[in-house]
């Protein structure tokens, strides 16, 4: 059920009901759901609204930060429930006196901590990703292969910078640009195709799709220094430039090869999966 709009994710056996909210790609989990696991309450519903008041009167925002969203009830009906996004969810957890809590507190905390050590040396957060992708089952190629576009990215944000364009909603309007016009279709398409929800798009594309999407950014940060954009229309005219000659290359390697560029199989087996799944497991035991 995991790929339905509606749908359950298990904890220890037990079942939260979310639902995933296709404006904003962040999957919704319910809050009684949650906490009937982590406090193992009687009355989940009565425990969520003292812990409600208490939160508002501490002055903390994430009782006003979950919405309600209708959800699935025991008696096959929808009914509105308090939901709340992954970012709400891990807060509350933070708010729940209980040990089940407590690894995913450690889990936080020792997430914080590696962050930290990172703005002080960008090398770990490099390395950190390094041992992520591996862990994950990609082969060392495919790894230097996604840090490299890394790279290309940042060249490409930081000339954005210099033109004037806004990080957030104008990179992302920019980046669509580029995608539409090396793939064919536009972010959001190329992530449905592939039927991603909040996993990173370059993470699920093959070597031959990462060096395209490259070669589309390499190319708009090339056109843009030579050509020096001054309005964020321009800026996108120069996106699509750049973004056309990956398509066309794209365009080129598919005549020749007879095989569509853009795929979307796995890229992991069953097997694979199920490895990943474990060392999931053991890293938060440790």
């Amino acid at each position: 059920m995991d790929n339905e709009k509606n749908s359950i994710v298990l904890f220890n056996d037990k079942q939260i009901r979310r639902v995933w909210n296709e404006e904003k790609e962040d999957w919704f989990f319910s809050v009684i759901d949650v906490i009937a696991i982590l406090t193992e309450s009687a009355n989940p519903r009565k425990y969520w609204s003292v812990l409600k008041t208490r939160l508002k009167q501490e002055g903390s925002q994430l009782a006003t930060n979950c919405s309600q969203l209708k959800m699935k009830s025991n008696d096959g009906k929808y009914y509105l429930t308090d939901v709340g996004d992954t970012k709400s969810i891990l807060r509350l957890i933070q708010s729940i006196p209980s040990p089940k809590a407590e690894p995913f507190k450690l889990w936080l905390a020792k997430v914080g901590n590696e962050r930290i050590d990172e703005l002080a040396d960008p090398q770990k957060a490099i390395d950190r990703a390094l041992k992520t992708y591996l862990k994950k089952g990609y082969s060392k190629e495919w790894v230097n292969q996604r840090l490299k576009t890394i790279e290309v990215r940042k060249e490409l944000t930081d000339e954005w910078d210099t033109r004037g364009v806004e990080e957030g909603m104008e990179y992302a309007i920019l980046t669509n640009e580029i995608t539409k016009a090396w793939a064919g279709m536009s972010t959001k398409e190329y992530k449905n195709f592939k039927d991603l929800k909040k996993e990173n798009l370059r993470d699920n594309m093959s070597n031959l799709e990462l060096v395209l999407n490259m070669l589309a950014e390499a190319t708009t940060t090339e056109i843009s220094k030579n050509k020096m954009p001054e309005t964020f229309e321009e800026n996108k005219k120069v996106a699509r430039e750049g973004g056309e000659v990956a398509g066309n290359t794209r365009k080129e390697i598919e005549q020749k090869t007879g095989k569509k560029v853009i795929s979307n199989e796995d890229r992991f087996s069953l097997e694979d999966k199920k490895k990943l799944k474990h060392s999931k497991k053991l890293n938060l035991k440790n």
